[in-house]
C-alpha cells in the first residue's frame, strides 16, 4: 500500500493575536489507523478543538459568497466511542453520553509530538475547510 502524505501550513492564532506558523505532515485517512487512534482516546477526559470554515476572508474578496464557519477550542468532554464514516471525504462522529459531536470532511490526519490527534479536511484546493482535534491537554494556541 502507498502512503499519500501532504504537508500543510496552518496559520494559528496565540493568545497574544499573533498568528504561529507550523508545518504538518498530515497522511491521508486510513479508516484502520484513525479508528486506532480514535479508540486510543475513548473514555477519557480530552480536550477539542473543532472548526469549519468556507474562508474568513471569503466575502471580502467576493461580495456575493456566504460566509460560514463554527469554531470551540479547548472543550473537555469524554466520549464513548468515536466512528469514522462514509467514503472519503469521511465523518469522524464522537459519541456522547447524550449525543454526538462530528466533522463531516475530514481527508487527512496526523498523530504529532505531543500525542494530540489532529484531523483535518481540505478542499480540492488544498484550502482547510474543517478541522477536529484531540488533545489529552489543552491546546496552548
Amino acid at each position: 500500500m502507498v502512503q499519500s502524505f501532504a504537508s500543510w501550513t496552518f496559520f494559528l492564532y496565540t493568545n497574544n493575536r499573533q498568528y504561529a506558523r507550523r508545518q504538518y505532515k498530515m497522511e491521508l485517512v486510513n479508516v484502520e489507523r484513525l479508528q486506532e487512534l480514535l479508540n486510543n482516546f475513548a473514555n477519557e477526559d480530552v480536550y477539542i478543538h473543532l472548526e469549519t470554515t468556507n474562508g474568513a476572508y471569503a466575502s471580502h474578496f467576493n461580495e456575493s459568497v456566504f460566509n460560514a464557519g463554527a469554531f470551540i477550542r479547548n472543550v473537555m468532554l469524554r466520549y464513548e466511542l468515536g466512528k469514522i464514516a462514509g467514503e472519503a471525504p469521511h465523518r469522524v462522529g464522537l459519541k456522547l453520553p447524550h449525543g454526538w459531536v462530528y466533522a463531516q470532511g475530514i481527508t487527512h490526519f496526523e498523530l504529532d509530538e505531543h500525542d494530540r490527534l489532529l484531523m483535518a479536511g481540505h478542499d480540492q484546493s488544498g484550502k482547510l475547510a474543517v478541522a477536529l482535534q484531540i488533545s489529552k491537554t489543552p491546546f496552548t494556541y
